[in-house]
């Protein structure tokens, strides 16, 4: 496979983990070994970058952003995030425990790759993993607000969504949900509103130029501390993609309707309980999603070692 399609594909596949609120991009980079890579590209705004913008060296700028690897990751990203909302909006209305068993086993095997990439797991790296699942069950269980939707708002929202979706564990379209912002953006995706796309973007861009060098830092000089913390985060997020689920309200986006409250539940508590429907094929997905996560950094890791050596 050439190396440009195995990053192109890696943003597809970051690009549909993105619109479901509850998964983050940003572990899906982590998982198919593009994460560095992608902090270190968006980060290289600095002293020399701007002495190569102002003497109009546009192929130093290009080399030192990266700009091949960027190009063909947001090429995926942004080509999974057209074709998937409308897909991925169904998918939730319609078989909605499916989808979320799928990204519970998605978001377990996630965690535990990450857990794996740190070295001496200790009582320190414990604690910062139990501050985060505090932290990711916290914001999990936020009930969703209504802002306004000013293009100031939009802008606002493109920043704090962007900031999550590079975050290993955080869903940007989780906060966008939170703020009351995920079915406007959604609806403006789906209906090409150039207008709202471009200042998601616009505020989106200065997001990941500004973010990237808090993360490219941290991931630098306190790299195992903060994946200990972003892998709670992430198993706190458990609560929210918990498959079996009563909803209490609901959201109509255009012409879909969606969750908006629920509460959690066990299967047997469930309306007019069937074991095979919602019991035993919730846990076949939980397993379809661990085992693909599995399946695919075996795959795309392995390649990216053999075509190093």
């Amino acid at each position: 496979m050439p190396k440009w399609l195995r990053v192109y594909l890696s943003g597809v596949l970051m690009g549909a983990a993105d619109v479901v609120p509850g998964v983050s991009g940003g572990t899906i980079a982590f998982i198919l070994g593009v994460y560095d890579r992608l902090i270190n590209a968006l980060s290289g705004v600095n002293k020399a970058s701007l002495i190569m913008l102002f003497k109009g060296d546009l192929k130093g700028l290009w080399k030192h952003f990266d700009g091949a690897f960027l190009l063909s990751l947001g090429a995926g990203v942004v080509t999974s995030i057209f074709m998937l909302a409308g897909l991925i909006t169904h998918l939730l209305v319609v078989y909605p425990s499916y989808l979320w068993s799928f990204f519970f086993g998605l978001i377990l095997a996630s965690a535990y790759f990450l857990i794996s990439q740190i070295s001496g797991f200790s009582w320190r790296h414990f604690g910062g993993l139990m501050v985060g699942v505090a932290v990711g069950a916290s914001l999990s269980l936020l009930v969703p607000t209504q802002l306004n939707t000013s293009y100031t708002m939009v802008f606002c929202s493109g920043m704090i969504a962007i900031c999550a979706m590079i975050l290993p564990g955080i869903s940007g379209s989780f906060l966008l949900l939170m703020l009351g912002m995920y079915g406007f953006i959604l609806s403006a995706v789906k209906s090409m509103d150039l207008a709202v796309i471009l200042v998601f973007a616009a505020g989106a861009l200065i997001g990941l130029l500004t973010f990237s060098k808090v993360l490219h830092y941290l991931l630098n000089h306190v790299r195992s501390m903060t994946l200990s913390f972003l892998t709670g985060v992430m198993l706190g997020a458990l609560v929210k993609v918990w498959p079996w689920k009563v909803t209490d309200t609901w959201s109509v986006i255009g012409d879909k309707k969606l969750p908006l409250e629920e509460h959690l539940v066990l299967p047997w508590e469930l309306l007019n309980y069937y074991w095979p429907t919602d019991f035993l094929l919730p846990v076949v997905f939980v397993f379809i999603g661990f085992l693909s996560v599995i399946l695919i950094s075996y795959i795309f890791l392995r390649k990216s070692t053999n075509s190093n050596n």
